[in-house]
């Protein structure tokens, strides 16, 4: 029987560091639109629409866990390539 992707310390990393940085991501779009003060910020929304961002970032990480690189919370199989890999060091 093998361990669910679901059950590794690498998946939860993975997919608690996408949901952070697309909540994140929600905050500064939010914040960005057409405000021009910190005070003039809603915070009410930006923590709603972050906190909705995240989750729905947590739900595609468990569609992906069911396919691609175990290893992580993506869809993808692999890891791409650095390009030029002549500047960093070999594991």
């Amino acid at each position: 029987m093998s361990v669910s992707k679901w059950a590794t310390g690498a998946f939860w990393s993975d997919a608690i560091e996408r949901a952070v940085r697309t909540a994140a991501q929600a905050a500064l779009g939010i914040v960005g639109a057409g405000t021009l003060g910190v005070l003039d910020v809603d915070w009410g929304i930006v923590g709603s629409v972050s906190g909705l961002a995240a989750v729905v970032s947590l739900l595609t990480s468990f569609a992906a866990g069911s396919t691609g690189d175990v290893t992580t919370a993506g869809f993808t199989t692999t890891r791409a390539p650095l390009a030029n890999t002549e500047h960093y060091p070999q594991a």
